[in-house]
This record gives C-alpha cells, sequence and structure tokens, in this order.
C-alpha cells in the first residue's frame, strides 16, 4: 500500500470541505454498482467514528440515497463476562480482547453484495456488543470498517487487508488523543486516577502499535474536529 498524507485542516469549514472531496471520490468508486469497502483505522481515540460519520453522512446526501454503512471493529469486543474468565477484563481494548476470527467471517460474509448482514456494535453506556447493531445489506455499496487493528501483521490481524479494497490511517498525536481518551472513560464512569490508569495501562500502549501500522495505509487523513 502507498501512504499519502491529507491536508492538516484547523477551520471547520475546510473540514468538512475536505470530507466532501473524500466523499466525491468514494462515489466514484461505487460508480459501476459493486460494492467498495474501505477500512479506516487509527489509535483509540484519534477521531475514527468521526471521520466514517461524517463521511457515511456526507455520501448518503450526495447520493441521495443510503448507500453508506459504518461497520464497526468495536462490536467484535469480547464481552465483559469472557474478558473476566480470561483475565483479560482490565486489559480490555488490547488486539486478544477482541474476536478476530468473528471480524474476519463478518468481513468475508460482506463481500456478498446481495447478502443482508447483520454486524454487532458496541454500546459504550454498558461498556458491551450488541449483536446485529446494524445490517449491511444491499443497498450498501460503500462499507466503512472502523477500527485499531486493521493493519496489524500478526495473526489473525493479517488477514483482515484482504478483504478491504483500500485503507486510511486516521492520524492523532498524544496531545490530541490525551483529553479525548481521558474524557471517554470519565463518561464511562471512570473517576479522574482510573481514567489516566486505563490510557496508561492500555489505550497509550495501543497507540503505539498502531502507529507501527501506519506506513501500512493507502491515506493518511489528519482532522483535528472533536471527539473520536
Amino acid at each position: 500500500m502507498s501512504e499519502t498524507a491529507g491536508p492538516k485542516l484547523k477551520d471547520q469549514e475546510q473540514v468538512l470541505s475536505y470530507i466532501d472531496s473524500l466523499a466525491e471520490e468514494l462515489l466514484a468508486k461505487i460508480a459501476d454498482g459493486k460494492r467498495y469497502i474501505l477500512g479506516i483505522t487509527g489509535a483509540p481515540a484519534a477521531g475514527k467514528s468521526t471521520v466514517s460519520s461524517l463521511l457515511k453522512e456526507r455520501i448518503n446526501h450526495l447520493f441521495g440515497a443510503v448507500v453508506a454503512e459504518v461497520a464497526p471493529m468495536d462490536g467484535f469486543h469480547k464481552t465483559n463476562a469472557e474478558l473476566m474468565q480470561l483475565g483479560l477484563w482490565e486489559l480490555k481494548g488490547i488486539p486478544t480482547t477482541f474476536d478476530a476470527e468473528g471480524f474476519l467471517e463478518k468481513l468475508q460474509a460482506i463481500q456478498d453484495d446481495t447478502a443482508s448482514v447483520g454486524w454487532p456494535t458496541f454500546d459504550r453506556s454498558i461498556e458491551e456488543p450488541t449483536p446485529d447493531g446494524v445490517s449491511i445489506n444491499a443497498s450498501h455499496k460503500l462499507v466503512l470498517v472502523e477500527g485499531n487493528y486493521l493493519l496489524l501483521d500478526t495473526e489473525p490481524w493479517s488477514q483482515v487487508s484482504q478483504y478491504l479494497d483500500e485503507i486510511w490511517y486516521v492520524d492523532g498525536d498524544e496531545e490530541t488523543i490525551l483529553p479525548r481518551l481521558l474524557e471517554r472513560h470519565m463518561a464511562g464512569g471512570k473517576s479522574p486516577e482510573a481514567a489516566r490508569a486505563k490510557v496508561e495501562c492500555t489505550d497509550l500502549p495501543n497507540a503505539l502499535l498502531i502507529l507501527q501500522t501506519k506506513s501500512s495505509c493507502d491515506r493518511i487523513i489528519c482532522l483535528p474536529l472533536g471527539p473520536a
């Protein structure tokens, strides 16, 4: 994969203009009616969900119909009960706390653009996956697969890229992601001290791991536009 950096944008109007340009580019990729599956990766709280949501909104608006949907990797978090049993609950978020095999099975399933596929989502209010939280169906010609570990080169994660037409990396340095992560964990009920401990124990090491995959992406997106 080639690495292409996008502009560093500061003004919201510029950001939305840039998103529109990306949306138009993606619309061209589905002009033939075939499904295009775009991976959107990056560190925790870098802005993957924000970029995915904006792209989905703009593509559907520009097309005039619902042709884009987001398929989040977060839905493949193992349940809290599973993590407790495995002794991994405090490390929730590292690669082994996800159902990677289940993720690969769903990626394979959405290669068939005529089928309806239930895709799990993640409920941050209870920190649990929701089975079939979204449906990927025949009308969705662009699927935005968003998640941390799309470019890892360890098994079974190294198989992910074969199911994606392209992978974009949403960039974010520690100064950008740290306050977002702290806010996210405190919103989930953690004290400021517990939130910082969680960030230092799992989130920042995960960010470093993901950063090492950056050179394998097709495009780098830098959008300082609010919560991830």
